[in-house]
């Protein structure tokens, strides 16, 4: 038992060992390869963007792969939910709007008649005041046309 427990134990150091070898190698690697990409050029311009247009439609075709589209059953009864949905919500819009037009006419007809209530009482005040005035200068005439005679 003790020389099992001593084999495992060794082998779990040599795991180790060679795991942290290994994580040095990765960085070394790394390293130098990081070295080398600063050094390298870069493609132009019309190359990269002929990869990049390259790779977007291969994208898309493996996305438009991917789309499941329903059958006529379902768009008929999609389409219909939709259409109903639509005429409730015009015959809303059209009840909406005609209360909205009613009170608007409501209150133009209030204002209109107050102004002509207003005008009939301001066309009543002046014809008094020009029948007074009229009098008043038809008085005056007399008067002076009694003085002077």
């Amino acid at each position: 038992m003790a020389e099992e427990k001593k084999n495992v134990s060794g082998k779990v150091e040599k795991a180790t060992t060679d795991a942290k070898k290994t994580d040095a190698a990765k960085k070394v690697a790394k390293a130098a390869k990081g070295n080398k990409s600063d050094k390298e050029k870069k493609p132009n311009i019309f190359v990269r963007a002929g990869r990049a247009i390259k790779k977007f439609f291969k994208d898309f075709k493996g996305e438009s792969k991917k789309i499941v589209w329903p059958d006529g059953k379902t768009v008929l009864k999609s389409s219909l939910v939709v259409i109903v949905v639509v005429a409730i919500v015009s015959v809303i819009v059209f009840g909406i709007d005609m209360g909205l037009a009613k009170i608007i006419e409501g209150l133009q007809t209030l204002a209109t008649g107050s102004a002509e209530a207003t005008t009939e009482a301001v066309t009543e005040a002046t014809t008094e005041a020009t029948t007074a005035a009229t009098t008043a200068a038809a008085g005056l005439i007399n008067f002076v046309g009694s003085l002077l005679g």
